[in-house]
């Protein structure tokens, strides 16, 4: 039975977001009730499911003898649709005040909630055919909402993610063409499915195969060289770049990468290769690049793009390392950073309504005007700074820690890495921060006049996010645990 709700999960925003434009509301309170009303639905399907455990493989469509769209829950499904799950009903509620002046709103919430559900779809696929089949799909759902505006930076923007998200595609398709030729299966098991007795001599080709399938799948992660996109698309409505950033697509990269990497290949086979030192080299070097580019960035939401970029290379860098540790502190920092960025791009957006203003130096004397918002932005810069007591301090911790446990000498200059990463996201967030709180002497707040924290539907999430971030950062060891179990395949 259990197998039809994971059904539910996924068609249901779907479906309730193709009718949004199509039903006859009385007015937009209605249609927000509508939608807040599918998002809590789905919310409590997905945590009525996951609280049940894992499930068998539920197969939907039958191509050939093995290939299928199937779906089940296993540790990873349960990681990542409960983070979607968590954050996507705040998201929307979020929205609801956002987007109030805007045009074209039913159609920006009914492809706001189609990727809730196409989402889900990545997380609960079984198989990489499955989860390249969704993964498509969130390209479709997404390249709408980065074009909402119609305005020429949308256009160009929406257009260079979906050339970089084609290209992606057609590399990650390579790795699963070889999958199913040189696999026992194509079903996703820890440790691999690769069938030693097929692969012969052919191991350093897929090996090759390997790395451009991780690339493919890293464009969504915006690996550098194909992070462009991520800052570029900041052009969308702020809950669309909080869903590129923290919840759907940059998410389903490195959600992708854990798959590939430890369900399908194997790290028996690719640990202590050449390619294990590439992948964590272009980890270790988009870790640093994309602090670099934060830190000459003014724009708030393109330096907070350009930190995405970084800290995605957090999980990659964890994902490199190929061992237990290093896949925890990976999960670690996919569900803290999720949370963190989060805020930090709802703190940007109600910046930006309240007052008109985009760049890091017309933030002057706004923390005295707009406490809840600076407040809890303080809070996310805090957090991704790695201050002890808050979320990021975990989920660095664990990763360095994983470096050190893993004996692998490059890893050694990871840390080297996240430490550098640590002090660049010191300058570039607290510059904000301080800007806020502390303008000048001779500061005149009678410009400011009339600027005042949103409403409600706006503020409600910042806080919840902002006490999560305390919560992670101080009763995280259940969480880290489970993580540890998923690692070790428990689950």
């Amino acid at each position: 039975m259990s197998e039809y709700w994971i059904l539910a999960t996924i068609l249901l925003p779907i479906i309730g977001g193709i009718l949004t434009p199509l039903l006859p509301f009385k007015n937009r309170k209605t249609m927000a009730w509508y939608l807040e009303a599918i998002m809590l639905t789905t919310t409590a399907i997905v945590w009525k499911l996951l609280l049940n455990g894992t499930t068998e493989v539920f197969h939907i469509i039958h191509f050939v003898e093995d290939l299928s769209i199937s779906f089940k829950i296993d540790g990873m499904s349960m990681v990542f649709a409960g983070l979607v799950s968590l954050l996507w009903p705040l998201a929307v509620l979020y929205s609801f005040e956002y987007m109030e002046h805007e045009e074209r709103e039913r159609i920006f919430f009914m492809f706001y909630s189609t990727t809730y559900g196409i989402t889900l779809g990545i997380a609960f696929a079984s198989d990489l055919l499955s989860m390249y089949f969704f993964y498509e799909l969130l390209t479709l759902s997404t390249v709408p909402l980065v074009l909402h505006t119609l305005k020429r930076e949308a256009v160009l923007a929406s257009r260079k993610y979906l050339y970089y998200s084609i290209g992606g595609a057609a590399f990650a398709m390579i790795g699963l063409v070889f999958v199913i030729i040189y696999g026992v299966t194509c079903e996703f098991q820890m440790g691999g499915v690769l069938n030693t007795a097929l692969i012969g001599d052919k191991k350093n080709l897929l090996l090759w195969v390997y790395l451009l399938a991780f690339l493919g799948f890293g464009v969504k992660a915006a690996i550098w060289p194909m992070s462009s996109w991520l800052p570029d698309a900041g052009v969308a409505p702020t809950p669309v770049t909080a869903l590129l950033h923290a919840v759907a697509v940059v998410k389903a990269g490195v959600f992708a990468m854990i798959r590939l990497t430890y369900y399908s290949f194997g790290t028996s086979f690719l640990q202590g290769t050449w390619v294990q030192n590439v992948v964590m080299g272009f980890a270790m070097f988009t870790i640093l690049y994309g602090c670099s580019m934060a830190l000459k960035e003014t724009h708030i939401k393109r330096r907070l793009a350009w930190s995405t970029v970084s800290n995605l290379s957090y999980v990659i860098f964890g994902i490199s390392m190929m061992t237990p540790l290093g896949l925890m502190g990976a999960l670690c920092h996919l569900v803290c950073h999720a949370v963190m960025k989060i805020n930090a791009f709802f703190c940007a957006g109600a910046f930006m309504q309240q007052t008109g203003k985009s760049h890091i130096y017309e933030m002057d004397g706004l923390g005295k005007k707009m406490p809840v918002v600076f407040g809890c932005f303080t809070i996310s810069a805090l957090g991704l700074m790695g201050v002890p007591g808050l979320a990021g301090f975990i989920s660095k911790w664990n990763l360095a820690n994983a470096a050190v446990e893993s004996m692998h000498v490059q890893a050694y200059f990871g840390v080297i890495c996240l430490l550098a990463s640590a002090l660049l996201t010191a300058l570039y967030m607290m510059n904000a921060v301080v800007r806020a709180f502390f303008p000048k002497r001779d500061f005149d707040y009678s410009s400011l006049s009339g600027v005042t924290d949103p409403g409600w539907k706006m503020c409600l999430p910042l806080l919840v996010f902002s006490a999560s971030i305390v919560a992670l950062g101080l009763f995280s060891g259940p969480l880290v645990e489970f993580f540890r179990d998923v690692a070790a395949g428990i689950y």
